[in-house]
C-alpha cells in the first residue's frame, strides 16, 4: 500500500511539473513582448518589466519573463521560467477580494526587499527581516495592507520571518497601496517557491535561483514594474 501511494505521489508531481512546462512554450516570449507592447501608454517611463501570465484564468501555473527596455524596444534579459500564482489563478481586473486565493491582475510597482540576509548587490531598498516584521490583512485595521514593524492590534497579519525559506527573499509588489482599499486584497509579494506544486495564496512565487539573479539585476531607477494577469486579458491591454 505504501508503495501504491509513493507512486501516486510521484505521478501527481509529474503532472504537476509537465502541466508548468506545457505553458513554456515557442511563443512565451513573443507573448511577454505583446503584452509590453498592448500596455505601453502605462510603461512610458519603465525600463525593467517582469511579466507573469497564465493560459487558464483559474490555473495557478503561469509563466515568468523578465525585460528590459533598449532604445525603446523590449528585449528579454531573463528566460521564461514557471512561476507559481494563487491557487485559484488570477482575479479579473479591479475583482481582487480578500481571501480569494487569487492573486491580482494589473500593472504594480515593485517596492522594498525582504531578506533573512543583507543583500550586497542589491539596489533595491533592502530591509533584513526580523521577528518583529509584519504585514496586517486585518481588514478591519487601520494598519489593513501596511507594513508594521514591531506591536500591532491587528487581529491578524503575515510574519515576514517564516520558518521555512518561503519569505528568504520577499518582494512587495504593490498591489492596493495607494490608497488603501479595505477589503480588496493584501500582502502580496514575489517569494520563493518552497513547495510542489506551485500555488500561493496570492503572491507570485518562483526559484531561488532565479530570484537571487532578480534582485541583483532590478534597479529602482528603471522603474521597475511588474504586469501580471490571464494572457487573454494582458494582450487586450489594461
Amino acid at each position: 500500500m505504501k508503495f501504491i501511494n509513493n507512486l501516486l505521489s510521484l505521478a501527481f508531481l509529474l503532472f504537476s511539473t509537465i502541466n508548468l512546462y506545457s505553458q513554456i512554450s515557442d511563443n512565451t516570449i513573443d507573448n511577454a513582448i505583446l503584452i509590453a507592447e498592448k500596455n505601453k501608454s502605462k510603461l512610458e517611463n519603465t525600463n525593467q518589466l517582469l511579466v507573469v501570465y497564465n493560459n487558464k484564468p483559474e490555473s495557478y501555473n503561469a509563466v515568468f519573463v523578465a525585460l528590459e527596455k533598449i532604445e525603446d524596444h523590449w528585449v528579454v534579459k531573463q528566460n521564461p521560467i514557471e512561476a507559481g500564482i494563487g491557487k485559484n489563478g488570477f482575479a479579473f481586473p479591479q475583482n481582487k477580494i480578500e481571501g480569494d486565493g487569487k492573486s491580482p491582475t494589473g500593472i504594480f510597482k515593485l517596492g522594498k526587499l525582504f531578506s533573512y540576509e543583507k543583500q550586497n548587490n542589491t539596489l533595491l531598498e533592502n530591509y533584513i527581516t526580523t521577528k518583529y516584521d509584519k504585514w496586517i490583512d486585518d481588514i478591519n485595521s487601520a494598519d489593513y495592507n501596511k507594513y508594521v514593524k514591531g506591536a500591532t492590534t491587528a487581529k491578524t497579519f503575515e510574519n515576514l520571518l517564516l520558518s521555512n525559506d518561503s519569505y528568504k527573499f520577499c518582494l512587495v509588489i504593490e498591489f492596493n497601496t495607494n490608497p488603501v482599499i479595505k477589503g480588496k486584497g493584501s500582502a502580496i509579494f514575489l517569494h520563493l517557491v518552497t513547495k510542489v506544486p506551485y500555488f500561493t495564496a496570492g503572491c507570485v512565487a518562483i526559484k531561488e535561483e532565479y530570484m537571487r539573479s532578480l534582485i541583483d539585476w532590478l534597479d529602482p531607477k528603471q522603474n521597475p514594474k511588474i504586469v501580471m494577469g490571464n494572457l487573454d486579458v494582458l494582450k487586450s491591454g489594461l
